[in-house]
């Protein structure tokens, strides 16, 4: 079929049978459209990703929360200019 999207080839290695094989239990009507299967695949696999990307970035960002704050006062006035002044030219 023509289209001006890019195509991928891809060769059909075990775990490419083994997940076609697992594709075509979960939707029968596409048994016979390897395309289609490998789509169904690409889509579920693409929500997994996002999710689990998602859930990353959400407890990063709780541990972000927990220690903001902690070190509040530990670097007093002046601290980095002390610290610059010990280092030699």
């Amino acid at each position: 079929m023509p289209t001006a999207r890019r195509r991928h080839a891809i060769t059909e290695t075990e775990a490419v049978a083994a997940a076609l094989e697992a594709a075509a239990r979960k939707w029968p009507e596409d048994r016979d459209r390897p395309a289609r299967l490998l789509n169904h695949l690409i889509e579920i696999g693409f929500h997994t990703i996002e999710v689990e990307l998602d859930e990353k970035a959400l407890a990063r960002r709780r541990a972000l929360e927990r220690v903001k704050g902690s070190l509040t006062g530990v670097y007093g006035p002046g601290y980095l200019e002390k610290l610059r002044a010990e280092w030699p030219e």
